[in-house]
């Protein structure tokens, strides 16, 4: 880790005015893809009539955090490198109920055409040493100013329910003990995220036969409706009436 000079302070002064401004334009970003977002959550459930979206958050970091982490990482204080190395000043965490939710969701937003993914970390496949399980995605946008085009980063993070509260869960334990988990927590952790993927497991088998049988009883329904021996019988008995129509017209007409 660099030690910090006069020089270094008084650019990291400088810093914290223009990263002011320059964090707006990932704010900018954030709103954009938080609406692609909503489009996507609205059209899957009138396909689908089920939102597999349960919680949506987005968070900007502060210019004091991005100061941190250019100090912590001995990044170079400008605002070029800033934007090259720092990938999750914009981020979006995304809660779905279901493990198969997160790739379905992952495979919409990866396939629109302004959006250029960057990195793809899969945590749910291979999962922390420490237990973290989560599906991260680096995402460039198009931002249109007034002035010009640029091209921005935001991190998304994809996960279930159960991973979601795992990783909240690690966290307050994390900064509790100020970074340094004493072992037996450290283990209790690890089988907690055993017990919250096997839950997943669980959930997404007991949704996959939800699902299977409503297509069933969808499939029935439909076969009802199109029964070909029912419509050929109302069939019949509609061209009975007609011809039973045209028989007794020229009786009356006597």
């Amino acid at each position: 880790m660099q030690s910090l000079t006069q020089e270094n302070l008084s650019q990291l002064k400088q810093l914290r005015t223009e990263l002011t401004r320059f964090t707006a334009v990932y704010k900018f970003a954030l709103d954009e893809v938080n609406t692609k977002i909503n489009i996507l959550k609205e059209e899957f459930s009138y396909i689908h009539d089920y939102n597999p979206i349960e919680h949506c958050n987005s968070r900007l970091k502060s210019p004091e955090s991005i100061l941190k982490k250019v100090y912590k990482k001995n990044i170079d204080f400008s605002l070029e490198s800033i934007k090259e190395s720092v990938k999750d000043i914009a981020g979006i965490r995304i809660t779905c109920s279901f493990k198969s939710d997160i790739y379905a969701l992952s495979d919409m937003i990866e396939k629109q055409k302004d959006i250029e993914l960057v990195e793809r970390k899969d945590y749910i496949k291979n999962p922390k040493p420490n237990g973290y399980q989560s599906l991260h995605l680096i995402v460039k946008v198009p931002v249109f100013l007034s002035d010009r085009e640029e091209s921005v980063c935001v991190e998304i993070q994809i996960r279930t329910i159960a991973m979601d509260f795992w990783a909240s869960l690690e966290h307050k334990i994390y900064y509790k003990y100020d970074k340094e988990i004493p072992s037996r927590l450290a283990d209790e952790l690890k089988a907690a995220t055993d017990s919250a993927a096997a839950l997943d497991e669980k959930m997404e088998s007991i949704h996959n036969e939800v699902k299977e049988l409503k297509d069933e009883r969808e499939n029935a329904q439909l076969d009802e409706v199109f029964d070909v021996s029912s419509m050929t019988a109302t069939r019949d008995k509609f061209m009975q009436g007609i011809l039973q129509q045209l028989i007794e017209k020229p009786k009356k007409l006597k």
